[in-house]
């Protein structure tokens, strides 16, 4: 089974971290993409451990995570941090299951394909038992990217996020709830999640910051993982990542740069029928991508298309984009991965 589909065409799935922010999302997304499963398993922490989630109007138990969990199981969906995954994967795999992980755990490793599939499909077939999935952030910047690509290849990108509660998980979107909560009430609130105030704030990504070159380690994955799924280590990339106060829904801002000119137009056409995107133009009305609209929905939102003046070559364009962390930007993507396993 490791080096190709699954045995079955209604396989048993396994969600490992079903009680967080994204394995919730996972099931909503098995179960409204109706997912051919057999059987269920829904695997946390010991302290998770009992509880019970809702699947297709039934109850499914939680168990906890174990070395034993995986026997059985033929495609084992991973949302549960690096650590876990670096731990369990393997014996999933050895086990028998194809894993389809949310961490950046094996992102870059070379035996391990990191897949987009409106991007590249066809990775699916080359793995050996673990397909990653991408970064949210990179999911979102580049999905509404590569109609262009082919076209028009993409010679630089310069991306600024604006990065939701969602991407910290669920205890943090909590904290902004409670820390906006406190100060329009003129409350004290500490926060303990995230490292700095979040209420009508923001800040640097709060991930690490590497002291040689000054990018933190989420801009990395996005320069990494944008030149590992476009098959193009040459594309030059640089990126600002930021968390805003926005419950659900990364936004970004991007210009590209391609090889030969091209207009907005040009893009607002490739746009109109891209898989995963949705275009919202509107300058007469203001009205172009926001993480309220993109909350809960599958599409990755792209507008305020429009060339880049400041390029006198007419080779660059920026654009803006919203997209749901929770869902293309993590849960929906790896069912997506899931269901090409069944193809």
């Amino acid at each position: 089974m490791q080096s190709g589909r699954p045995s079955s065409s209604a396989p048993v799935v396994a969600v490992v971290g079903a009680t967080g922010a994204v394995g919730v999302e996972l099931l909503h997304c098995l179960e409204q993409r109706r997912f051919p499963l057999s059987t269920l398993k829904l695997f946390a922490s010991a302290r998770s451990a009992g509880r019970t989630l809702l699947f297709r109007g039934k109850p499914v138990a939680v168990e906890e995570l174990t070395e034993d969990s995986f026997t059985g199981v033929d495609i084992a969906l991973f949302s549960a941090g690096g650590s876990q995954s670096k731990r369990f994967a393997p014996i999933a795999v050895r086990q028998g299951a194809v894993v389809v992980d949310n961490s950046s755990a094996f992102r870059m490793d070379a035996d391990v394909p990191l897949v987009v599939p409106e991007i590249n499909p066809q990775a699916v077939r080359e793995h050996k038992g673990i397909i990653a999935n991408p970064n949210c952030s990179t999911i979102i910047s580049i999905t509404p990217l590569w109609p262009i690509h082919q076209v028009n290849r993409i010679q630089r990108m310069i991306v600024a996020t604006y990065q939701a509660a969602s991407g910290a998980g669920a205890a943090a979107m909590e904290e902004l709830r409670e820390s906006t909560r406190a100060h329009l009430e003129g409350r004290p609130y500490e926060n303990t999640v995230l490292p700095h105030p979040y209420a009508f704030n923001l800040f640097s990504h709060n991930s690490k910051v590497d002291p040689t070159n000054g990018y933190n380690e989420e801009e990395i994955k996005v320069i990494r993982e944008t030149h590992k799924i476009f098959g193009d280590a040459s594309i030059r990339v640089t990126a600002t990542c930021v968390r805003v106060p926005v419950l659900r829904a990364h936004s970004i801002a991007i210009n590209f740069e391609c090889e030969r000119p091209i207009t907005p137009a040009q893009v607002t056409e490739m746009l109109k029928t891209a898989a995963g995107v949705k275009l919202v133009d509107d300058p007469e009305r203001n009205y172009f991508p926001m993480p309220k609209d993109a909350s809960g929905q599958d599409p990755i939102l792209v507008g305020r298309v429009r060339q880049d003046i400041s390029d006198p070559s007419g080779r660059s364009i920026a654009l803006f984009v919203a997209g749901d962390q929770l869902l293309k930007g993590a849960a929906l993507n790896a069912v997506q991965i899931a269901e090409l396993l069944l193809k």
